[in-house]
């Protein structure tokens, strides 16, 4: 049975997009009123649109190709601006309202200019920030941890989506920095893959170099499963993700499937467990109880879980307790400001605690904002992230 296509929301956005092409238009007419102007104008929106359109009707037999990656990135660069230069506008024509003057034609040239800036950040976005990769630590402080593993360190990265790389030399520089730390356990929390195992394949001999002393360790994403596109049959599809698990093998990574293992440090222990992808609205497949089943409910237990809604909505209340949750899944939605005290992004709409560390009943949990990109090819204030975490026993008061 087909899927019926709701008309009446997509109306609404159409109606929504006219009004605001209309408005901006109206400003920018203000400093441009040749007879030009208005066709020039709606020609590039109907041709973008149109596109964009067949762009997003193809896509199933072609997948995210050239045409597909250009015509959402002008859409996207172009609804942002044009909302930008709206809310200049709108202040500017409100201050015309109360003062009964005509529109200031220097106020419009101004919110261009602001237009022009926004455009040269997501083209830096496009070419630079998508590789421009950080370093984030994290200390974090437990009554009950193992005094063996005091000081101990993990490297965790995230969402790689080989399948968006096209830059060698760029994603070296991650690996090299991610390797440059030297932590004591490395893991990867999900997400290898954009849809098909073979995106990894050239990349292996990148990722592998990265080791541990206490060993490399991953965990499926929703990516990973191949739902995003459409295959022959089911078999083709389990091929794919057998194929996957190969590789994980290749990279030197232990692929925790809702499992668990033992870290030793001298005579003391630390537990890893790791579930298959778990996620509101993205398959909810992994099973905790499973991954827990082999150890005791006072275990120092760490669990490597994709999808930060698993951590809301089981691990935080889990009989055993899991001390730390390391997660990934949002990307911080590649969009977004960390500066001067304020932290934003688009994604905090749908998941109240987004990029970072979190606690609640005295358990933690960390995403990673992630390591590569998928959609928008480019990220702008949200940067690509290497987690280093250092476990460490809480100081004793006297």
């Amino acid at each position: 049975m087909k899927r019926r296509i709701s008309v009446l929301p997509l109306a609404i956005i159409a109606i929504l997009l006219f009004v605001l092409n209309w408005y901006v238009l109206s400003g920018i007419r203000t400093i441009s009123s040749t007879p030009f102007t208005t066709p020039l104008f709606w020609g590039f929106i109907t041709l973008t649109t149109v596109a964009l359109i067949y762009s997003i009707i193809r896509m199933r037999d072609n997948g995210m190709d050239l045409l597909f990656k250009v015509t959402t990135h002008v859409f996207l660069i172009l609804f942002v601006t044009e909302v930008i230069f709206s809310a200049f506008l709108l202040l500017g024509d409100v201050y015309r309202l109360i003062t009964q003057v005509p529109r200031n034609i220097h106020w419009v040239e101004f919110a261009l200019l602001v237009v022009l800036l926004v455009i040269l950040i997501f083209i830096y976005g496009i070419v630079k920030g998508k590789y421009a990769y950080r370093v984030i630590k994290h200390t974090l402080f437990f009554d009950d941890l193992p005094s063996n593993f005091d000081g101990f360190t993990i490297t965790q990265i995230s969402d790689v989506h080989a399948g968006s790389f096209k830059n060698p030399t760029a994603v070296q520089k991650g690996i090299n920095l991610t390797k440059a730390q030297n932590s004591d356990l490395f893991v990867f929390t999900g997400d290898l893959v954009n849809n098909k195992a073979e995106e990894i394949k050239p990349w292996i001999d990148h990722f592998k170099q990265v080791k541990a002393p206490y060993g490399q360790f991953s965990v499926l994403g929703n990516h990973d499963y191949g739902d995003y596109i459409p295959w022959k049959n089911e078999a083709e599809k389990s091929a794919n993700l057998e194929q996957l698990k190969e590789y994980h093998k290749e990279l030197g990574y232990k692929l925790l499937l809702d499992e668990e293992v033992t870290l030793h440090k001298g005579e003391q222990k630390i537990i890893l467990a790791g579930v298959e992808n778990w996620g509101i609205g993205f398959g909810e497949r992994g099973d905790l109880n499973k991954a827990l089943a082999g150890s005791e409910t006072n275990d120092f237990k760490i669990l490597l879980s994709h999808d930060p809604s698993h951590w809301e909505a089981e691990v935080v209340k889990h009989p055993s307790k899991v001390h730390l949750t390391l997660s990934g899944h949002t990307h911080g939605m590649q969009f977004g400001i960390e500066a001067f005290g304020i932290k934003w992004s688009p994604v905090k709409y749908r998941y109240a605690h987004w990029a970072g560390i979190t606690s609640k009943n005295g358990r933690f949990l960390n995403i990673n904002r992630g390591f590569g990109f998928l959609g928008f090819s480019g990220r702008i204030g949200i940067w690509p992230e290497i987690t280093v975490i250092e476990l460490k026993r809480s100081p004793k008061i006297n």
